[in-house]
């Protein structure tokens, strides 16, 4: 372990410097505008502590796994959406060999404000089973007209719904509603494992431990995605948003493909004494560790064409 340390050393100073000369390029091309209380170099710094302590699925750390490539771009995309991993907007995660960045739902609400400066406030709840809630649907719009609640219906076995609201500076107010069923259905599609075999929350788990936080992220999730895939291309924070989406997508599904590909289908026959068939046993073969993943390389970064100016947020 004594050898790692300068290699990481040095892999700091590479990708730091790399993901700063590319936002001051930003900056310097009118493309990219912080506001004040806003610290490139403060998240970075943060971010870079915070990867000390990433792992990947098999316990390895990420800066000794992933692609310095990856390193880098999931830095970058963290700039230049304005988000900050000591104020809880965004995490990073390991898929195979790549690092990506993603953001945590206070992340998304500061990226939607950013891309829509006529939004004015994001707001969420949780519905419980007595609760008083109605909602009423203006040109396709869903409008929350009412929720009333009483500290007694609030049990997270009680949980039946949640909702996201959405205000304009004009006053236009867009909600999103998801019965719990929907959430659920939603937390079956991560990898987390969020449920046991029979479908229940794993006990001790977040989504059990924090049901109705849990729920607020998701549903607040599902109302910033369609703001922010329908912004303008023009906007390069816009762009990099839009493209935390799809990256993430894509790792996933290359992992899953890498996954399957070490899979060997072995047929065992099996003496027949009181069963009748030949069943066929799968064996999942371990991939040896890349010889070259170690290998100090030259982080490079995936850079959009020029474009427009965008505003602080």
């Amino acid at each position: 372990m004594a050898d790692q340390k300068p290699n990481t050393q040095i892999a700091k100073k590479e990708t730091i410097d790399i993901v700063t000369a590319r936002v001051k390029q930003f900056q310097n091309n009118g493309e990219l505008f912080f506001p004040a209380n806003y610290s490139p170099e403060n998240a970075l710094k943060s971010a870079w502590l915070q990867l000390q302590e990433v792992q990947s699925k098999d316990y390895k750390p990420a800066l000794q796994v992933c692609t310095k490539d990856s390193i880098a771009n999931a830095l970058l995309s963290m700039v230049v959406q304005g988000l900050n991993p000591d104020k809880k907007q965004c995490y990073f995660i390991v898929y195979g060999t790549k690092l990506q960045m993603q953001r945590s739902y206070f992340g998304s609400m500061a990226v939607t404000k950013a891309v829509n400066p006529d939004i004015d406030e994001i707001y969420a709840d949780v519905v419980y089973e007595g609760d008083g809630f109605k909602y009423n649907k203006v040109r396709g719009r869903t409008v929350i007209a009412e929720h009333t609640q009483t500290i007694e219906n609030v049990k997270k076995d009680k949980i039946i719904a949640a909702y996201c609201m959405v205000l304009y500076k004009s006053g236009k107010e867009e909600s999103t509603i998801m019965t719990f069923e929907e959430i659920k259905q939603a937390w079956k599609q991560s990898k987390m494992g969020v449920f046991d075999d029979k479908g229940n929350l794993k006990a001790g788990k977040t989504h059990d431990n924090f049901t109705a936080e849990m729920c607020k992220k998701t549903v607040i999730n599902r109302a910033c995605k369609p703001i922010i895939n329908s912004s303008d291309d023009s906007n390069i924070l816009a762009k990099y948003a839009k493209q935390s989406y799809s990256d993430i997508a894509d790792a996933e599904a290359e992992e899953e493909i890498s996954e399957n590909a070490n899979m060997e289908y072995i047929d065992v026959d099996i003496t027949e004494v009181e069963e009748e068939s030949v069943q066929d046993e799968q064996q999942e073969l371990v991939t040896e560790d890349d010889p070259e993943a170690n290998q100090p390389e030259q982080a490079t970064i995936d850079m959009p064409p020029p474009v427009a100016k965008r505003r602080g947020f």
